[in-house]
């Protein structure tokens, strides 16, 4: 089982989503804030946990998904925000998203069924299956996803 892969699933998904509520600000994107306090090694360095989740955002960076000015040690990529890939692949629309027969105002459907909005119901209930998933969406390259509101 690769269970650094869903590790990493849930730190890209909540690294984006913190940047998305955020945006357009720029911000400082703490790794204690998505994995909580992990303690150093006997050697001062931080934990596997915490490097693996500060890997995943510079991957992220790397990957176009958002960019950042500096790091702040271990700790956190300072100024760091959504770059235009990234906010387009969280604000589009998941198809089969919502419930047939749901009645819903346009604009709570509208952001009911956007990729951001399921992410953050799936790290809420803490489904680690459907977090992977949607996560996984978010790379797939293709924005042309019918019924795309984007």
């Amino acid at each position: 089982m690769d269970l650094q892969i869903d590790d990493f699933y849930k730190d890209a998904a909540s690294g984006l989503l913190m940047l998305y509520q955020a945006f357009p600000r720029k911000m400082a994107l703490y790794v204690e804030d998505l994995i909580g306090r992990e303690e150093p090694d006997e050697f001062g360095l931080p934990s596997k946990r915490h490097q693996a989740c500060l890997g995943a955002l510079l991957w992220l960076a790397e990957e176009g998904y958002l960019r950042f000015e500096s790091t702040i040690a271990y700790d956190a990529l300072d100024q760091a925000v959504l770059t235009e890939k990234g906010f387009l692949r969280l604000s589009r629309a998941i198809p089969h998203a919502l419930r047939e027969g749901e009645v819903l105002p346009p604009s709570v459907r509208r952001v009911h069924a956007t990729l951001a909005f399921q992410l953050r119901e799936a790290l809420a209930q803490q489904h680690g299956e459907r977090t992977a998933r949607l996560t996984r969406l978010l790379f797939e390259s293709s924005l042309s996803v019918p019924g795309d509101i984007v």
